[in-house]
């Protein structure tokens, strides 16, 4: 048996003090979830210009070979950098054979590679986790709440090393707070005087008590971060993003997170409270001129008492844009459900998305459109018929292109959300949109080639669709991002063209 990790051994310890009753899964798990991660690392040693691999590779029957600058090799299949399977099982660093990614980055004694280690390490174990504990939903069950869905999202982001890295968070803690466990949160409702918070849009009276506002706190950041008391708190359902959750009957709350997932501490900066209403308002009527294929969730209200770690945004819930018999699916959850005619249905959703995502960017706007961001209106039947998007803070806008359409972009947006670098605004897009979302929904390079083939010839003209039918695919770089900590923004990769 291959011997646990530290990460793994310190999750089993706690496992078996909570739940005796998963050890055995969770050991059970490890082999899937190791290769599920090493898969994710894989795809980045292969394809994203990490700076002590070589450019050059050799490509064999039975995989590919990668120089690093060294002298050193590594080996392993010929990588996939759309598919969402676990294809990868052993990677070779010169003689040695490594299932595990956290032992293999280790050894392999890069720059800033032994953090990132830690953290891979905790995402096979959480992976693992989670796994055991959230056994696969039925595809043929259609959940009936939009948390619901969220929650059948067991293995996280589909190409991050750190798809399931929590680090700082307990077993139990995961337990509580996760979405893939199911669990009710309860939220706490911090007292602030209301003289000493930043408001945009309007904050509800029933999180008001006189004078003071009452700000929701994830109990994670009120336990490790504020450390301040409340003797009031709201029941709520976490979201895929974990630090988002669903009030019951009421709207979504964005909370301050001062934890690392995945790749980004998860707090709230202040400009994004203050312009909050102001783009909110901006993107619903840019919206408009989708005619009905795409809804923004409104921005209710949103308060900072002028720190990062104490801020909460109010949103609608996706749910107010389903029709009736009509289902709000994340896109990340697409592939919990059994699809009508699969290839058929894919093609018609990325139809409908890239309509969508290459009118908005003709305009001026390129959304951050990944699984998570966006969401499909299904109809009773399953097929796709609008598309929502949440959550506005990472979107591009260009005032060059909305000046050309006669669209004034309010001075109140902030400075970090305008280009008009037209490689920064098809990165945005494309990225996220086709690198992400859809690749993800075609699990594959080849079954993404051909969705694309099909449907690019229907989409209206643009320049942005001729460099997307004609250059490399976009993505961000995850893992050279985590291993660069000393570089703001983010950094990005050209991976191939899928095949037709």
């Amino acid at each position: 048996m291959h011997p646990l990790s530290a990460a793994e051994t310190e999750v089993a310890g706690e496992l078996a003090a909570l739940r005796p009753d998963l050890v055995a899964g969770f050991e059970a798990g490890l082999p899937g979830a190791r290769a599920a991660v090493l898969t994710r690392l894989w795809r980045a040693l292969a394809h994203e210009p990490l700076p002590w691999i070589e450019r050059a590779r050799d490509e064999h029957a039975d995989g590919v070979t990668l120089r690093l600058t060294d002298g050193r090799r590594l080996h392993g299949p010929t990588p996939d950098p759309y598919a969402t399977d676990a294809y990868v099982q052993v990677v070779r660093l010169d003689r040695t054979a490594y299932e595990d990614p956290a032992r293999l980055l280790t050894d392999l004694a890069v720059p800033h590679g032994d953090g990132f280690a830690a953290e891979i390490a905790h995402s096979v174990a959480s992976l693992a986790l989670s796994r055991a504990a959230a056994p696969p939903p039925d595809p043929e069950v259609w959940p009936s709440r939009d948390w619901e869905w969220e929650q059948r999202v067991v293995d996280g982001h589909p190409y991050h090393p750190n798809c399931r890295a929590r680090p700082g968070f307990s077993v139990a803690e995961q337990f509580a707070y996760a979405p893939e466990h199911r669990p009710l949160v309860r939220l706490g409702l911090l007292p602030v005087p209301g003289d000493a918070c930043l408001v945009a849009g309007d904050w509800p009276d029933g999180l008001r008590d006189g004078s003071r506002l009452l700000v929701p706190v994830h109990p994670w950041q009120s336990a490790h971060v504020l450390k301040r008391p409340h003797d009031r708190e709201s029941p709520a359902h976490p979201l895929m993003s974990l630090r988002t959750l669903a009030l019951p009957g009421g709207p979504h709350v964005k909370t301050a997170l001062s934890a690392r997932l995945t790749s980004s501490v998860r707090d709230i900066s202040v400009p994004s409270v203050t312009s909050s209403a102001v783009l909110s308002a901006f993107a619903e009527r840019l919206a408009e001129r989708t005619d009905g294929l795409l809804h923004i969730t409104r921005t209710l209200g949103a308060v900072t008492d002028g720190t990062p770690e104490l801020a909460a945004v109010l949103r609608e819930s996706p749910e107010v844009y389903a029709g009736q018999g009509e289902r709000v699916v994340p896109v990340a959850a697409l592939t919990t459900t059994a699809l009508p005619g699969s290839s058929a249905w894919l093609e018609r959703f990325a139809r409908l998305a890239l309509t969508v995502g290459l009118r908005l960017l003709d305009l001026g706007v390129a959304l951050e459109a990944h699984g998570q961001n966006l969401l499909v209106v299904l109809d009773s039947s399953g097929a796709p018929l609008r598309l929502v998007y949440r959550d506005l803070a990472d979107i591009r806008i260009s005032p060059a292109r909305l000046a050309r359409h006669g669209i004034a972009v309010p001075e109140e947006l902030p400075a970090r959300i305008r280009t008009d670098d037209q490689d920064a605004l098809r990165r945005k897009l494309f990225g996220s949109l086709v690198a992400g979302t859809l690749a993800a929904t075609a699990g594959s390079g080849p079954v993404l080639g051909s969705t694309l083939e099909a449907v690019v010839g229907d989409l209206a003209p643009t320049a942005d669709l001729d460099a997307l039918r004609r250059g490399p695919i976009p993505a961000k770089a995850l893992t050279w991002m985590r291993l660069t900590p000393d570089r703001a923004g983010d950094l990005w990769v050209e991976l191939p063209r899928p095949p037709r």
